[in-house]
């Protein structure tokens, strides 16, 4: 069987190594370079806390619980430090209170920590002495996703996959049982199956196949589809683990550096105009900072993009086989990098003839009635 896989970020190169490694024949075409989309802009925390309905939560916790079992526990790529999560406001501690509630009744791990042992976790993080809500979620995890995708990558070719970066996709169209695939250099690819795991392109993608998409797309800034990402220069600071507070999400990107979301200030957002390093937005993120570490006070920012969510219409991942185009698979979600090894793993099983129980939920057919959508707003600090 050829699959001609479309896209390189962290969901197209899973797949395109489970179809390998499963002993297809596979292409991988990418427009750019791998990883040049979403993927190089994604805070990559690796949960399913707080995703509902249950489905959705069913189907990042399998997602989790992959990542666990391809990385084997710490690598290079994969960091299972946990995620610690504190609250202040009372309208917040509710909100907090009821989601630990929830998650322990589906067996999702969840500890609430005292000062001394939050301190004990991360002894640079300050938590304000009236905060009694802190709670710690040790299976979640973050991932680099540039390492994550060099792993895969080296999976599918190793595998025997042939990778074609810088090459875009002209057109798609139907041919016998399969599909015939035309690049922009006029090459003609022949497969028996066309995945679609174009990201936020999937609906400009699905267009060439006839096969309409759903899929949010920016319009203002400050949609549902953007948001600042921000990375500091090396710091003396301890940071382990993600963590999520009242005004500033903070992670660990490396070599002492770390990777900052102040979601709340995302209203400002607009891929067309991003602002510098040295801006009034950075100062006011690093002021945050500065609140929630110590030892930050030398902090700057060396880096800061405006990221684009994947996003369809109702914020729910979408995954499995046109309805009219049998040949071809599309996928996209705003829960890429969490499910990027079970999209792996199960999307090449379902190629193969093997049916997705978890996938129910999230196939393309779900739009068919024409029922209007709104997605959903992304949870801000102080608002989990």
């Amino acid at each position: 069987m050829h699959v001609v896989v479309i896209g390189a970020g962290v969901v197209g190169a899973s797949i395109a190594a489970g179809l390998a490694q499963r002993g297809a024949q596979v292409t991988v075409v990418e427009r750019d370079w791998p990883g040049a989309g979403t993927s190089a802009t994604s805070f990559a925390w690796i949960n399913s806390n707080g995703k509902e309905p249950q489905s959705y939560f069913e189907l990042n916790a399998a997602g989790l619980r992959a990542h666990h079992q391809l990385a084997g526990g710490a690598s290079p790529w994969f960091v299972p430090n946990g995620h610690l999560e504190y609250a202040t406001a009372p309208e917040h501690v509710d909100r907090l209170r009821g989601r630990m509630g929830r998650l322990v009744e589906r067996g999702y791990p969840v500890q609430e920590l005292t000062h001394q042992k939050a301190a004990a976790l991360e002894p640079d993080l300050v938590i304000p002495a009236d905060c009694d809500t802190i709670a710690f979620f040790p299976g979640e995890a973050h991932v680099f996703p540039s390492l994550y995708l060099a792993q895969a990558l080296a999976r599918a070719v190793d595998a025997g996959a042939t990778v074609r970066p810088r090459t875009e996709v002209t057109a798609l169209e139907p041919a016998g049982s399969g599909a015939r695939v035309t690049l922009d250099d006029g090459t003609v690819l022949h497969a028996d199956a066309v995945v679609s795991a174009a990201g936020r392109w999937s609906a400009q993608l699905g267009r060439l196949a006839g096969v309409h998409v759903p899929m949010a797309e920016f319009t203002d800034p400050g949609d549902v589809t953007v948001g600042y990402l921000m990375e500091t220069g090396p710091l003396p600071v301890r940071v382990e683990r993600l963590i999520t507070s009242p005004r500033l999400n903070v992670r660990p990107d490396g070599g002492g550096r770390l990777l900052l979301q102040a979601l709340d200030l995302d209203v400002t957002a607009d891929p067309a105009v991003v602002p510098a390093v040295a801006s009034e937005l950075a100062d006011a993120v690093l002021e945050r900072l500065r609140g929630v570490l110590r030892n930050a006070e030398a902090a700057d920012v060396r880096r800061l993009v405006v990221g684009q969510r994947v996003m369809p219409a109702d914020g729910y991942t979408v995954v499995g086989r046109a309805p009219d185009a049998e040949w071809l698979y599309v996928v996209a979600t705003h829960s890429g990098v969490t499910l990027a090894p079970l999209l792996g793993e199960r999307v090449a099983a379902e190629l193969f003839g093997q049916d997705e129980p978890l996938f129910a939920d999230f196939r393309l057919e779900r739009f068919l009635a024409g029922t209007a959508v709104t997605p959903p707003v992304p949870r801000r600090p102080g608002e989990q």
